[in-house]
């Protein structure tokens, strides 16, 4: 599989995750050190590294895309972190629905949400 990295911190698409760990993940036939967003539009780099970070700027990208997304799915890394209500309310507001789990979890749910065709983002939080 060739090496690559994000271009410009975007790859425009739909990909599966081929892999996560070791810091960062494996998709579209290349590697990512780090964290990644994920919507139907492309994978980007996501500056995030703990689930305390996770804010409304974080989560534009996946509320600009709100249409094309009815579930997020967000991985906190190792262990599940609490999720603040304010920021499930205005999820919801925008029409998408959330489920905070385990980063390893959220790769694997995304995988099979989006083979089957469903309405899904995701967005990861590296872990080692």
């Amino acid at each position: 599989m060739a090496e690559g990295s994000l271009h410009d911190g975007f790859v425009p698409g739909r990909h599966l995750i081929d892999a996560y760990g070791n810091g960062g993940f494996r998709f579209a036939d290349m590697s990512h050190r780090g964290s990644i967003l994920v919507t139907p539009g492309g994978i980007r780099a996501w500056d995030v590294l703990e689930a305390k970070a996770i804010d409304r700027t974080a989560l534009r990208p996946i509320v600009a895309e709100a249409g094309a997304v009815e579930l997020l799915l967000i991985g906190t890394g190792l262990d599940i972190a609490p999720f603040p209500d304010s920021l499930r309310r205005w999820l919801k507001d925008n029409g998408i629905g959330l489920d905070v789990m385990q980063t390893g979890a959220a790769a694997r749910t995304y995988n099979i949400l989006m083979a089957e065709n469903r309405k899904v983002a995701a967005a990861m939080i590296a872990v080692a």
